[in-house]
């Protein structure tokens, strides 16, 4: 796997160039060890085994190269595999929408399956997922599905190059599939609240067919440290690295997940500051914060924290997570510093976000009442990319010019300054 990734950039640049089809392997907006190790995993399989393709396939990690740094566990396992950095395809390093408006787009969804609103246009390039959620939405007949509820989404990617042809899973994938399931799975422990018997299956695999791999207490525990590590971390930092966002036409709201008790977090200071900006510049009129710790039998203890300025907002966001039955979360109300703040210990430790995700999903069709002008929240604007700049979510995009776009990826593929697409603009 290793010369895999490493040529992916320059496969990248060779097909765009030959206008041929790039096949993206990409995993969620989180883009959390399980997301990249899942693209990097089976977009090398299918590689592997697509003899007559004429694709590159390349997987794409779905962030910002600038984010990395906050994705620590992920750069640990990755760093002690001597993969590098720089071999690594982030998207703000490929233009997706260029290619899909080229016509040479082909897209593989894995540990997600439904793009966000502002890559709906790409919807169309969607030929395969693999996840380990409940399916949101129905696809097209040509599209080749794989959900199934396992711990970790590299449990199917496994799955999927074990019953592949022999001779495909080497030491390389072996160890960042291994390392990825036990720290998505905690361990394999039942009190996690997330293996199941396909995640042991996959990790015992593994390890028959690889028996150098290190012991599993001492993977997840070097995963788990690098994971949890927040020190020097902004709060904004904290909120940005493992976000989930949520939307509809008249709401958005955002999730994430924080790595300290919460206590320490709400005594932040200008903890108040940094949430109004964060959410302010992603458009969101609320956000949940759910902390998670572990204790030295694996068992998690989780809190969460309601925000909102809104108070319709907060309240129904509130209302749906007390009330919520499946599954019901055991929240117990304590003390909050701050008035716009609801502050939570959960009982239910085994629900997870992506359990909580679809509770809070229902607040997006809630009547919230009458919002004063100035408390009308922006739709979030689309992510500035090398292809439209600058283009929020309501504005029309410019007419294309087809051999614009093929010289306007080319220069993406091979790190230089993009030129306009507008017909007749002159080049840059």
């Amino acid at each position: 796997m290793e010369r895999f990734v490493e040529g992916r950039r320059a496969a990248l640049q060779e097909h765009i160039q030959r206008q041929q089809e790039v096949h993206v392997v990409m995993g969620n907006e989180a883009c959390d060890l399980d997301s990249t190790v899942s693209a990097l995993a089976l977009a090398y399989f299918l590689a592997k085994t697509s003899p007559t393709s004429k694709a590159a396939f390349v997987p794409v990690l779905n962030i910002p190269r600038s984010d990395f740094a906050l994705r620590m566990e992920t750069a640990a396992l990755l760093r002690q595999q001597r993969i590098p950095d720089a071999s690594l395809i982030f998207r703000d390093e490929i233009d997706l929408a260029g290619l899909h408006q080229a016509g040479l787009l082909s897209l593989t969804l894995v540990d997600h399956h439904v793009l966000p609103r502002a890559d709906a246009a790409l919807e169309e390039a969607v030929v395969e997922v693999l996840d380990h959620r409940p399916l949101e939405r129905d696809r097209a007949p040509r599209c080749r599905i794989t959900a199934e509820l396992v711990g970790s989404c590299a449990t199917l990617v496994t799955e999927r190059i074990a019953q592949g042809p022999p001779g495909v899973l080497d030491g390389l994938t072996a160890a960042l599939l291994h390392g990825t399931i036990l720290l998505d799975c905690v361990n394999l422990s039942p009190a996690g609240g997330k293996v199941t018997p396909r995640d042991t299956a996959c990790v015992t695999l593994l390890e028959s067919r690889f028996p150098e791999l290190p012991a599993r207490d001492v993977i997840f525990k070097a995963l788990q440290a690098a994971k949890f590590d927040v020190s020097g971390l902004t709060t904004e930092q904290m909120l940005r690295k493992d976000l989930k966002a949520l939307s509809s036409d008249e709401l958005a709201l955002g999730i994430s997940g924080i790595y300290m008790d919460l206590e320490v977090f709400l005594r932040r200071p200008g903890l108040l500051q940094d949430l109004e900006a964060f959410c302010q510049a992603r458009g969101f009129a609320g956000l949940v914060a759910m902390t998670v710790s572990f204790n030295e039998r694996s068992e998690p203890f989780r809190q969460l924290a309601v925000y909102s300025q809104r108070e319709a907002v907060r309240s129904a966001m509130c209302r749906v997570l007390e009330e919520a039955t499946t599954p019901s979360l055991n929240l117990q109300a304590l003390p909050s510093p701050w008035p716009c703040i609801n502050a939570y210990t959960q009982g239910n430790t085994l629900a997870s976000r992506k359990k909580v995700l679809p509770i809070l999903r229902t607040v997006l069709g809630t009547p919230l009442g009458p919002t004063a002008p100035e408390e009308d929240v922006a739709l979030p604007p689309t992510p500035v990319n090398s292809l439209v700049d600058e283009c929020p979510l309501a504005q029309a995009v410019p007419p294309l010019c087809p051999q614009a776009v093929f010289e306007r990826v080319s220069r993406i593929a091979a790190g230089q300054p993009p030129a306009s697409l507008a017909p007749g603009s002159p080049p840059k």
